[in-house]
């Protein structure tokens, strides 16, 4: 018997009530340290399991911080289930005066690493705020979001 191609594809994130518009956001997470905290983590447990050819993402966030003074930083990361995370893309930031929500999406294929090359695996949002001037980070995901990942099983 060959191996079977299988890709899997999942919208994991902000999940809730209907709106009217079909625009769904995650709950708002306000950091309360100066590290980087996690917004929402969701874990993909395709429904076979096998050896991963690649991942593709499209992840939408948006990030203000408390404040018109300090600036947001942000990362998506993943991990294999429990594992040590990855970061996706270098560290973003929305500069200072970043008191009002900015949406951000990062798309694209991903290649497997080490850390971040199995199934099931974690996904998150991680934000902190870019200085100790008593000004927080706010963040929360977007139900546009997706996951798909493309793996051969037998």
């Amino acid at each position: 018997m060959g191996l079977a191609v299988i890709e899997h594809i999942e919208h994991p994130f902000a999940k809730g009530n209907l709106t009217p518009d079909g625009v769904q956001w995650s709950a708002e997470k306000t950091t309360s340290t100066d590290d980087y905290e996690t917004v929402e983590e969701v874990t993909v447990k395709p429904p076979a399991l096998g050896a991963v050819i690649e991942f593709e993402f499209g992840l939408t966030a948006a990030v203000k911080s408390t404040g018109a003074t300090e600036s947001v930083l942000f990362k998506w990361q993943a991990r294999n289930k429990g594992g040590t995370w990855v970061d996706l893309h270098g560290e973003v930031t929305y500069a200072a005066n970043a008191s009002a929500y900015q949406e951000y999406t990062y798309s694209g294929r991903f290649k497997p690493v080490a850390n971040f090359n199995s199934l099931p695996f974690d996904i998150r949002l991680a934000v902190k705020s870019g200085g100790a001037g008593g000004e927080n980070a706010v963040g929360k995901t977007k139900n546009s979001s997706y996951v798909k990942v493309t793996y051969s099983a037998s």
